[in-house]
């Protein structure tokens, strides 16, 4: 039997955690099985989202690339009304086997609709790690290469060989900075509300 499984980030930029959990979701469908990875956001562009759709997919690509055959990439937008969105990736995605997420309010919105798990419970506990996308993009604004040992290697080689790590300095460099400079509770997204932008898209 097929087994069908969707999951939906913003991958600004693929960092080591969502590696991990796609390495662990394309293991689990099997080499005769199907994973849908949504890029959200797709039609967002700013300091939250400094990296298009298509430049996220290559990244994706450039990790699952060489070790996995099951996998498809589709844009997924914001539309910033969850019932919305909900009724927009029931119709993108179609039927699921299981949806991948760790979002509370995401869990919420898709449990009548897909059978749910969480990533902790497919991501070998060897391969657990504490990163997202803030900490990726604070890290290559503050410049030099701290960045680094937070994305896979081939996430590291798109980055650099697009320019796309300055194209972000020189763009939303001093913006990223002046938020963790005002102080995170205040002025910056909490971890929570990030893993819920991350994962929902």
């Amino acid at each position: 039997m097929t087994t069908t499984i969707g999951l939906i980030a913003r991958f600004r930029p693929v960092h080591l955690a969502h590696a991990a959990l796609l390495d662990a979701v394309c293991a689990r469908a099997g080499p005769g099985g199907r994973v849908l990875v949504g890029v959200g956001s797709a039609n967002r562009y700013g300091a939250r989202n400094p990296f298009t759709a298509g430049e996220a997919s290559v990244m994706v690509e450039a990790v699952l690339r060489g070790r996995h055959a099951n996998y498809a990439l589709l844009g997924v937008p914001d539309l910033g009304h969850g019932p919305r969105w909900r009724d927009l990736v029931r119709d993108l995605l179609g039927p699921l086997d299981l949806f991948v997420t760790a979002n509370p309010y995401v869990r919420d919105l898709l449990a009548g609709v897909y059978p749910l798990a969480h990533p902790r419970d497919l991501v070998p506990r060897a391969r657990h790690v504490r990163v997202s996308g803030e900490t990726v993009r604070r890290a290559m604004a503050r410049g030099g290469d701290g960045w680094r040992h937070l994305v896979p290697c081939e996430v590291a080689a798109v980055l650099e060989r697009f320019g796309l790590v300055e194209r972000f300095r020189r763009e939303f460099g001093l913006s990223t900075l002046a938020l963790e400079t005002a102080g995170a509770a205040a002025t910056s997204p909490t971890a929570a509300e990030e893993e819920r932008h991350v994962l929902l898209g």
